[in-house]
């Protein structure tokens, strides 16, 4: 189902499942000007196996470039378009997008029900994920890969660690090439665990 979040930007999705399901997550794609968009094959794979497991999925595109400040906006405009419509939120964000979606899920107020994040960076275009990490209480998982040297990924997974979060390697480049599948899984799992209905 296609979808334009409000916020005063350009920015539309794709619903993924049951638009009355009880939960949702929200993806953010990897950086846009390297290609990024809700057609990445991760973001597939990540919603695939949450609609498998009866949990909607928010795939968007962010809007105009800029430089990252407007990217993070949108990511909290689409949590609050979510929020409006299910009754449990989760975020991911894949690469620059985990990026997004730390910052976006420390911002937002109620936090996600639950979040996880694939490959990402420390600091993206002026976002401080470390800081937004430190500063998140909301379930968390980090999925990084261990030959990755596109992201600087230790900082966060380190933090991660500190804080209790999940934290799964995989044998993988930043790119987890043929291996979407099982991101989606591991992701999926995470996420669709933490958004049941209890």
């Amino acid at each position: 189902m296609p979808v334009a979040i409000p916020g005063g930007r350009d920015v539309r999705g794709t619903l993924d499942g049951d638009e009355d399901a009880d939960a949702v997550v929200v993806a953010c794609p990897p950086h846009p000007q390297h290609g990024g968009s809700r057609s990445d094959e991760r973001l597939r794979a990540v919603s695939d196996a949450l609609v498998g497991r009866a949990v909607a999925c928010l795939r968007f595109d962010y809007g105009p470039w800029d430089e990252g400040r407007g990217e993070a906006a949108d990511a909290e405009n689409a949590l609050a378009w979510a929020r409006n419509r299910f009754d449990r939120v989760g975020l991911f964000g894949y690469s620059f997008g985990g990026a997004v979606a730390l910052a976006a899920a420390e911002r937002a107020d109620p936090e996600p029900d639950a979040v996880s994040v694939l490959a990402p960076a420390p600091r993206a275009a002026g976002i401080d994920a470390e800081a937004a990490l430190t500063a998140l209480s909301a379930p968390l998982q980090v999925v990084y890969g261990e030959r990755d040297e596109t992201a600087d990924w230790e900082p966060l997974v380190d933090l991660a660690r500190e804080r209790g979060a999940a934290v799964e390697a995989m044998p993988a480049d930043h790119f987890f090439a043929g291996q979407s599948g099982r991101v989606g899984e591991a992701v999926g799992a995470f996420l669709a665990g933490r958004l049941a209905d209890e």
